[in-house]
């Protein structure tokens, strides 16, 4: 049953951080390492439940006191990463509606704050933060226009287009992404903080 658990919570650890690493990037200041605890804590109880195992097979007082130990630290690593992934799950929109702004008027296509904004307004279909109106303020704008990862259809999207505000409201998403990423966010952290506790008490 320890192995089980430490399988599914590698599984939610990495299914975590491969779903959530490009919004988590976005949010740096206040970031979860909820994802990160989750793989470490799942590899190491799969590792030590081996462990386990022997000193049960041995009979030994002392390997089965060690792996009691390490049951109470994995325990606390649960505990961590739930209340982690809770907590940060509550902090998002203040902390992702002040970040994202700065991204936008930091954009400028190649560093990996700029990827990341390209990331979320491709994956998600939006633009800007409330719309695509935001970028209008950017710097970026006044040289290349509103981002091509805001396009409905790429090969439909051209600088000279994506310029042009009242031509580019015809080319581009509508939907902002603030709502999107942080209910995205509040969801999936929630599955994460679930998991983590839910195990935790399980093993129990």
């Amino acid at each position: 049953v320890l192995q089980i658990t430490g399988v599914i919570l590698l599984a939610v650890g990495v299914w975590g951080k491969l779903t959530l690493g490009t919004y988590i990037s976005l949010i740096a200041e206040n970031s979860t390492n909820a994802p990160y605890v989750l793989i470490g804590t799942g590899t190491t109880i799969i590792v030590f439940g081996l462990f386990g195992c022997f000193a049960t097979c041995r009979g030994s007082p002392w390997m089965l006191k060690l792996y009691a130990m390490f049951l109470s630290l994995v325990f606390l690593a649960e505990l961590v990463a739930g209340i982690s992934g809770f907590v940060f799950r509550h902090e998002i929109k203040d902390t992702f509606l002040r970040t994202y702004t700065e991204a936008i008027q930091n954009y400028n296509k190649n560093d990996e704050r700029s990827h990341a904004v390209d990331n979320v307004q491709e994956s998600l279909s939006c633009c800007g933060i409330q719309s695509y109106t935001n970028w209008s303020t950017s710097p970026y704008f006044f040289k290349h226009g509103i981002p091509t990862s805001c396009c409905m259809n790429s090969s439909d999207c051209n600088t000279q287009d994506l310029r042009n505000m009242t031509v580019a409201a015809t080319k581009v998403n509508q939907k902002g992404c603030y709502d999107l990423v942080t209910s995205f966010m509040e969801t999936n952290m929630g599955i994460i903080a679930g998991v983590a506790f839910g195990i935790a008490f399980s093993q129990v």
